[in-house]
């Protein structure tokens, strides 16, 4: 088991844990301080605001996305990323989701981690600190060397085209 240290950017951020001894990921919390704001930015890309929280809560307008706070610092061991997913809960059941569909954090980063947090729906939803707003994994990092070659590549397989080529999965039986 790897041991990654968390630093508190504020006393009452939440370390990151997981929910069942089989969990593959592990929940992260939102960390909302009074008065501290939140950056909002709808589907225009035009800011929304610098929203405040108040009372441990901030609402995430309908069709923003808004950067949620963690309030932790992490110190992600070299050779390694932290990977940031939705919660499939909150993605499927409140349409809540990741602005950047998987945040990835490297080992080089050494800011308080954000959640870009998207609300796709026409409600507006309350984040409330302590709440588990996205869930993550350690990830080992596998470099690649990248050259140019002046011969395309050869098919590999019976493949006949690009994007889409290997068509469309049958409608399934009830």
């Amino acid at each position: 088991m790897i041991t990654v240290r968390a630093f508190r950017v504020w006393e009452s951020a939440a370390l990151p844990c997981y929910s069942t001894a089989e969990s593959a990921c592990f929940d992260i919390s939102a960390c909302l301080i009074d008065d501290e704001r939140i950056l909002m930015v709808d589907r225009f890309n035009s800011q929304v605001a610098r929203t405040r929280i108040e009372d441990g809560r901030v609402t995430i307008f309908p069709n923003c996305r808004a950067l949620i706070p963690t309030g932790l610092i992490f110190d992600i061991p070299a050779g390694w990323s932290l990977r940031v997913h939705p919660r499939s809960g909150l993605a499927f059941k409140k349409g809540i989701t990741l602005a950047n569909c998987e945040g990835i954090v490297d080992s080089d980063y050494f800011h308080q981690t954000f959640v870009a947090l998207y609300n796709t729906t026409e409600q507006p939803f309350l984040v409330k600190h302590g709440d588990r707003i996205a869930q993550g994994e350690l990830v080992p990092v596998d470099k690649v060397a990248f050259e140019f070659t002046e011969q395309a590549p050869q098919p590999r397989s019976e493949r006949a085209g690009g994007f889409g080529s290997t068509g469309i999965d049958p409608e399934p039986t009830p």
